[in-house]
């Protein structure tokens, strides 16, 4: 969830339009890329970006021509092998990529596919219904970017195989003799030339297979590690059911089954399954196409608009609200819910570039209706289930009701010269959010520290005393209660829940900063798991930072140098010489550096590292948050069982 970001001097901007001198701008400098060309030269504009993030988006690239396979009905087994040198190997059992001439291209099908942009089944709708991906984009954008790769296909009981370097055919589709099983067998290795790193990550290319196989029920997907014998298994009979009752793992359910309901309406395939539990958060995630739309869109809301309303009129039909003199609103009626919302579109409308929000206008009414006539279903034929549903949302409306005032006091209601900012709070003087960065650090001790060491032009300190609520299992009205949640709320200025704005946020760097303890993790984690729930969209921003301070200073004579784990202090005292004269000191807090001490070594942007927090699966970060800070024990020790051989530097 947290990426390593070393930060550089801060230079100042160029102006913009000032040509370099000697170079003129002419009809000569005008370049035309051709085929692949444009992508090698731009690869953070087809996959994002050429660090880890980017790396494994070309896995996922090539698993979701297989799924598109398996949504079409032809392929239920998907093979991704992880080699020991880094390479990708992806095996389906779909009808296997065509390898005829083209008619148009005079050269394969095949490699039509594999070295040209915008080219593929996707496009024919006799082919492909519905489809996810790049849409013709993905395949030929991983073949650029990968140092080799070949392709074999089996089809009509012959494989074919064509063998790629950057991109471009080193040769014609050959025969490679006689198969059985029909599908396509794609293998690369990412180009060193082109990411920063071409180590793969299991974890994280679990979690991606893993949410497949949960929203295309009956298929499986394997994943095998060949540099270290791992492997896992995805195949999930219930489907989005299954997904719901994962995600609700570590959650007490107010009913035993998920809901689940599936329609095809005009053409819009809409498939739902939702479960309440006893926690305070909503958990609801939409996909269109497997797509993850983190945005949401038409299908979000109209599902969002047909629960309010069917809760409501079934409150209201057995007479279980008025008697509380409370009204359930939208943010009522998802306490404690969690959602899997799942459409499937032949011409799906995204906003923006990156799919993360449908525009599709018809599928919000599609959506809601569908939605509308099964939960009436089944709070009619479940009236025990429903009953306990609209209880626990007639309480989460008193809250509401409650946390009114609560809101009043972490409010900003005037400019920010007014003094309504918390007192403990060390402001800087700049006021352009984008210049300015706040550390939330751990105690007054190092709070003090900070405050001195720091530069006032752009870094604020708000020291925090002490450990805040457990937002995971508390209800709004007491978590804006919580003194410390309140001062961190006021002083980020964006508001919470209904107020919240991101536009209004007064740092763009925000740090978190704790001893390098159990106390100190436990603090940080804490602090997490109020970001994640209820401003989370400053994570989906990259606002959210962790700060590294150092473990250990190693020194001899008038060698210093300031370290960050076992290893590195090791290093470094071999580097110094014979042990004898060296001296170490422990950091087992922020309070025992002084300010200059912690201006070197964590607050300088010249000399810092930072950890920048980021959402690369929001099921599994969700997942994670209720294993850790949730009220179920048992998942939790068995978290801390299974992840205790990498615990590094523990101070108790």
């Amino acid at each position: 969830m947290a990426t390593v970001m070393k930060e550089s001097t801060r230079k100042n901007k160029e102006k913009a339009g000032k040509s370099a001198p000697g170079h003129a701008y002419d009809a000569t400098t005008i370049k035309v890329l051709e085929g692949l060309e444009a992508v090698r030269r731009r690869p953070a504009m087809y996959i994002g970006d050429v660090s880890q993030r980017g790396l494994h988006h070309t896995v996922y690239e090539v698993v979701d021509n297989s799924v598109d396979e398996a949504l079409a009905g032809f392929c239920d087994t998907i093979l991704v092998e992880l080699g020991k040198d880094n390479s990708v190997t992806v095996t389906d059992n779909g009808r296997g990529i065509p390898t005829e001439m083209h008619p148009e291209q005079k050269v394969s099908a095949l490699e039509v596919v594999m070295t040209t942009l915008h080219a593929g089944g996707k496009f024919d709708h006799d082919s492909y219904k519905v489809s996810g991906g790049l849409h013709g984009v993905g395949v030929s954008v991983v073949n650029a970017l990968a140092e080799w790769c070949w392709v074999e296909v089996c089809r009509d009981g012959e494989v074919k195989r064509q063998e790629y370097k950057r991109g471009v055919a080193t040769g014609r589709v050959k025969s490679a003799g006689k198969g059985k099983i029909t599908g396509t067998k794609t293998s690369y290795l990412p180009d060193s030339e082109i990411f920063t790193t071409v180590e793969m990550k299991f974890d994280i290319i679990a979690s991606r297979l893993r949410e497949l196989a949960f929203l295309n029920q009956g298929l499986k997907i394997i994943l095998q590690d060949h540099r270290n014998d791992k492997n896992e298994v995805f195949e999930y009979s219930g489907g989005l059911s299954s997904f719901v009752e994962y995600l609700n793992e570590n959650k007490t359910a107010l009913y035993k089954k998920p809901i689940h309901f599936q329609k095809t309406k005009d053409n819009v395939d809409v498939e739902v399954a939702m479960q309440y539990n006893d926690s305070y958060s909503e958990s609801v995630y939409s996909y269109v196409n497997n797509i993850h739309t983190i945005e949401g869109g038409t299908h979000l809301t109209g599902f969002r608009t047909a629960l309010t309303r069917s809760i409501n009129s079934y409150a209201s039909k057995y007479n279980l609200v008025k008697k509380n003199g409370v009204n359930l609103v939208g943010d009522d009626s998802r306490e404690g819910l969690t959602a899997v919302i799942s459409v499937r579109v032949r011409e799906p409308q995204f906003e923006g570039q990156t799919k993360t929000k449908l525009g599709n206008s018809e599928v919000r009414g599609i959506v809601e209706a569908v939605t509308n006539e099964h939960l009436g279903a089944f709070f009619e034929e479940n009236p025990s289930a429903g009953k306990k549903i609209v209880e626990k949302l007639v309480q989460a409306a008193t809250a509401r009701e409650a946390a009114r005032k609560a809101k009043e006091l972490t409010r900003r209601k005037t400019a920010l010269d007014s003094g309504a900012l918390p007192g403990k709070l060390a402001d800087c003087s700049l006021r352009d959010p984008e210049s300015c960065e706040i550390y939330i650090v751990e105690g007054d001790s190092a709070g003090g520290s900070a405050k001195q060491g720091r530069d006032r032009r752009y870094q604020a300190i708000l020291p925090l005393r002490g450990k805040i609520l457990n937002v995971e299992k508390s209800r709004i009205d007491r978590i804006l209660g919580n003194e410390e949640i309140r001062t961190i709320i006021t002083g980020l200025g964006c508001g919470i829940g209904d107020d919240f704005n991101v536009s209004k946020i007064r740092y763009h760097k925000i740090i978190i900063m704790t001893d390098a303890d159990v106390d100190g993790s436990h603090i940080r984690t804490l602090l997490l798991t109020f970001f994640f729930r209820y401003m989370r969209e400053l994570i989906d921003k990259g606002y959210m930072y962790i700060a590294q301070p150092p473990l250990f200073r190693v020194k001899k004579g008038k060698k210093e140098q300031y370290v960050y784990s076992e290893e590195e202090k090791n290093r470094v005292i071999k580097q110094f010489g014979k042990e004898s004269g060296v001296s170490i000191q422990r950091y087992k807090g922020l309070g025992e550096m002084n300010p200059e001490q912690l201006w070197n070594t964590t607050m300088d942007p010249e000399k810092r590292t930072l950890l920048q927090v980021t959402l690369d699966d929001a099921f599994e970060a969700d997942h994670l948050f209720s294993v850790l800070m949730g009220s179920e024990t048992g998942p939790r020790s068995k978290f801390i069982k299974e992840n205790a051989q990498y615990v590094r530097n523990l101070d108790i």
